[in-house]
């Protein structure tokens, strides 16, 4: 069964993935939700670079697992800096394969973004861009800094949600989770619908046609959230930049993922780098196979289902979180806000 009581978040040492891990534990304790905190790791056959760049004996699983708690022990002073008691536990094996697997048994994994060398680039490097499209869960990707290297403060209140809709399953699926994240926290709900710039919007006829697909689609979701304060976007343009644009004035941004043509096509490929490298706000990516698990569990309801056995794949370590000092400089590097948070908390 999939746990929806628990969010996963994924560290490797890197600052990006602090970040996640405090945007994890926020969201978290704003609904009620338990909070694992996973560090992954694997041993080549050769002499591996370390947690902290320095080089182990040949298969020393000892040094990187003392690695693994140390970094476990400072993102768990990030989520007790939020209220959070966080579990935490330590997977040995390839990150990306393992947080595909892992994926089968929550309803969200939260991954940071833009961990750049050593032991990060090889942990969330590759899964930060391969888990949002093979996953079996929904998937944030929370961004480190900006495309200029500008750390992004992330703010602990959601007000603004917005999501790219078209009439693909994946995109409606986007749409009721977006609806569904905007409820639980007030917040307003942009909706953009993002057409080929040849598109003559200026059309009445044609803009009506538009109109009329998207108010469909927000049919069942005003009805299920009559309260809920939604806008209507449609814009004729690139989806990536129209979304990434999205991302400046918004806390979330959220976006389906088939795996070919669509949002997808334009998140992944090669040529854009996509939303995920561009967006300065966290990404909610749903992703195809997420929604077909979904119609799969509802056409066998009451029959048993496969799922992953954690103890196959994780091990609790229970960790002291690291001292106070350690944390508030943590905070300082990954949000450009927390000295002046400490130093007013200090003040009080």
């Amino acid at each position: 069964m999939v746990n929806d009581n628990t969010i996963l978040v994924g560290v490797d040492g890197s600052h990006a993935s602090y970040k996640a891990t405090w945007w994890a534990a926020n969201y978290a304790k704003h609904v009620g939700l338990s909070l694992q905190i996973v560090c992954a790791y694997s041993l080549p056959s050769y002499a591996a670079v370390s947690f902290d760049a320095t080089y182990t004996a040949m298969g020393d699983d000892n040094a990187a697992h003392n690695d693994a708690q140390e970094i476990l022990s400072k993102a768990k002073a990030i989520a007790d800096e939020q209220g959070v008691d966080a579990q935490t536990l330590i997977v040995t094996g390839d990150p990306s394969s393992v947080f595909v697997e892992l994926s089968r048994n929550y309803n969200l994994i939260v991954i940071g973004n833009r961990g750049k060398g050593g032991l990060a680039e090889r942990l969330l490097g590759t899964t930060s861009s391969s888990l949002p499209a093979y996953a079996y869960c929904p998937i944030v990707v929370v961004p480190y800094t900006d495309d200029k290297g500008n750390l992004m403060h992330l703010n602990n209140v959601i007000t603004k949600v917005a999501v790219g809709s078209d009439d693909t399953k994946w995109g409606i699926r986007a749409l009721e989770l977006a609806a569904q994240f905007a409820h639980s926290w007030g917040a307003q709900l942009d909706v953009i619908t993002v057409v080929p710039s040849s598109t003559n919007l200026a059309d009445d006829e044609v803009r009506g046609k538009f109109e009329d697909e998207l108010d469909a689609r927000l049919k069942p979701i005003l009805a299920k959230y009559p309260e809920l304060n939604v806008r209507k976007n449609i814009v004729a343009g690139n989806a990536v930049e129209t979304l990434t644009k999205a991302s400046r004035d918004h806390d979330i941004v959220v976006v389906g993922s088939c795996g070919r043509g669509g949002f997808t096509g334009l998140l992944f490929n090669s040529t854009s780098q996509g939303l995920l490298q561009h967006s300065v706000s966290p990404v909610l990516v749903v992703p195809r196979k997420f929604v077909e698990a979904e119609e799969q569990r509802a056409e066998r309801e009451g029959e048993p289902t496969a799922t992953v056995t954690l103890d196959e794949l994780v091990t609790e370590v229970p960790v002291d979180r690291a001292d106070e000092d350690v944390e508030r400089q943590i905070e300082i590097k990954i949000d450009p806000k927390a000295a002046d948070y400490h130093d007013d908390k200090q003040n009080d």
